[in-house]
C-alpha cells in the first residue's frame, strides 16, 4: 500500500496530541487534582499525604515549570529533566549504545524486548534525546489509559493508543488493522520513528521473545503484490534491547506467573498497571542499558524469520549483569565464557560476593511459593544467551 492512499482521519482516536493541542492539554493536566497528587508523591513522596496545601503548590509549581511550553517538544524537554531525576535516584547509571550506527536519514520502527510498562520506552526516548535523534511515537495499551491525567501525558508525549479491549474478532481485526496503518503511515509518510513492544504484555518470565502475530499485524497495511521482504525494508525495524539490573517488580510478576501456573484466574485491582508503572518510576533498577540493534534489511519473506532476527538482535544486544549470572548459577551451575556488564568483561563470580548476598536477601523476601520464578526471571536472560550461541 502506497502511504498517500492512507486517509490520517482514520487515526484520530488514537494519535497523539498534535503541538497545537499541547497547550489546551498542558491547562486540563495542571487543574487535575489527581495529577498535583502523582506530581507531590514524585517530588516530595514524604509530603505527598498534605493534599490540601501541597497540592496548590504543585499546581503552581507546575503552572510555573510549563508557561512557556507551547509544542510537544518543549514538553518532552521539561520531561527529560525528570527523567534524569529518575536515572539519578533509581539507577547506578543509564549506558547506551548503537545508537552512532542508527540512521539519521529515515524513521525506523524499533521492536523492543518489554519489561516496565513506562521505563522502557522512556530510557529508549531519552537516550535518542540526549544524543541529539528525533524521539519517536510510543505504542501503549489503552488499559493504561483508565485515567484522564495518565492518558494526557502519555500522549503529549508522543503516545499511541493499541486498542487491547476491542471485543469481538471482527473489532479486534479492525483495530490491528488500523493500528498497521497508522504504524505504516507514521514511518513511510510522515517520517516519524514508532516504539513498539515485542509482545503484548511485560516478559514477566524473563524470556524476551518476539510474537510472530506482531511481524503479521506490521504486514496488514502490506498489499498483495509487495514481497514481504521488500515490505518489511520499508520499515527500517532496529531491534531494541533494554536491560535492568534489579526489576522493581520481580516479586509482582513472579507471583502473576505463579497464580496463573496454578490455573487460578489473575484478577488486576484497579489502577493496578498505574500502580505497576509508579513502582517500575521510583524503584531501584541498579545498572540500566539501552542497546540500539541495526536496521534489518535481510530478505526475510515470512513473519517467523522475521521474529527470529528480531529475536536474534535482542538477545544478542542484552547486556548481562550480575543478578542475571547469579541467578543462573543459583539454578544451573557455573556460568562460562558469558560476558558482564558495560562495557563487558569476563564473569568471575569472585568480583561480585556483595552482589550475591544482596540478591539472596532480596529473594528471601519475595513469597517462598513463587521465589523460583522471581530466581528464574533474572537467570532466563542467560538461558537465552547460551541458546543462541
Amino acid at each position: 500500500m502506497r502511504a498517500s492512499e492512507l486517509d490520517p482521519a482514520q487515526f484520530e482516536d488514537m494519535r497523539p496530541y498534535r503541538d497545537d493541542e499541547v497547550r489546551t492539554v498542558l491547562d486540563r493536566l495542571i487543574a487535575d487534582p489527581e495529577m498535583s497528587h502523582a506530581v507531590a508523591h514524585f517530588l516530595i513522596p514524604k509530603l505527598a499525604r498534605l493534599e490540601g496545601p501541597l497540592a496548590w503548590l504543585v499546581r503552581q509549581f507546575l503552572r510555573f515549570e510549563f508557561r512557556n511550553v507551547h509544542d510537544v517538544r518543549g514538553v518532552q524537554a521539561i520531561v527529560d529533566k525528570y527523567i534524569d531525576k529518575v536515572v539519578s535516584r533509581t539507577t547506578s547509571g543509564l549506558t547506551i549504545s548503537g545508537l552512532d550506527t542508527l540512521p539519521r536519514d529515515r524513521a525506523c520502527l524499533f521492536v523492543s524486548n518489554h519489561r516496565d510498562i513506562a521505563m522502557d520506552p522512556a530510557f529508549a526516548i531519552v537516550s535518542m534525546y540526549k544524543e541529539g535523534h528525533e524521539t519517536s511515537r510510543i505504542a501503549i495499551g489503552d488499559n493504561l489509559l483508565s485515567k484522564q491525567f495518565a492518558s494526557d501525558i502519555m500522549k503529549l508525549n508522543k503516545c499511541f493508543t493499541v486498542k487491547r479491549s476491542s471485543g469481538s474478532r471482527r473489532e479486534k481485526l479492525a483495530a490491528a488493522s488500523q493500528l498497521s496503518n497508522y504504524i505504516y503511515y507514521s514511518i513511510v509518510n510522515e517520517n516519524e520513528h514508532v516504539w513498539i513492544a515485542q509482545r503484548s504484555g511485560r516478559a514477566k518470565d524473563g524470556l524476551d521473545r518476539t510474537n510472530p502475530a506482531l511481524a503479521a499485524m506490521f504486514a496488514m497495511t502490506k498489499d498483495r503484490d509487495t514481497p514481504f521482504a521488500e515490505f518489511w525494508k520499508k520499515l527500517h525495524i532496529v531491534p531494541l534491547s533494554i536491560s535492568y539490573e534489579w526489576d522493581p517488580c520481580d516479586g509482582q510478576k513472579a507471583k502473576e506467573l505463579y497464580v496463573t501456573e496454578h490455573k487460578e484466574e489473575y484478577k488486576k485491582a484497579k489502577n493496578e498497571d498505574l500502580a505497576s508503572i509508579g513502582k517500575g518510576v521510583i524503584g531501584q533498577k541498579g545498572r540500566v542499558h539501552t542497546a540500539f540493534g541495526t536496521p534489518i534489511e535481510g530478505d526475510f519473506d515470512d513473519v517467523n524469520s522475521l521474529a527470529e532476527e528480531i529475536d536474534r538482535q535482542i538477545v544478542g544486544n542484552y547486556v548481562l549483569h550480575p543478578t542475571n549470572l547469579i541467578a543462573y548459577e543459583m539454578l544451573y551451575g557455573d556460568v562460562c565464557g558469558l560476558p558482564v556488564g558495560y562495557p563487558s568483561k569476563p564473569w568471575d563470580p569472585r568480583d561480585y560476593e556483595e552482589t550475591r548476598e544482596k540478591f539472596k536477601a532480596r529473594m528471601a523476601k519475595v513469597d517462598e511459593r513463587w521465589r523460583d520464578k522471581a530466581i528464574q526471571a533474572y537467570a532466563n536472560p542467560v538461558v537465552s544467551r547460551l541458546a543462541f550461541e
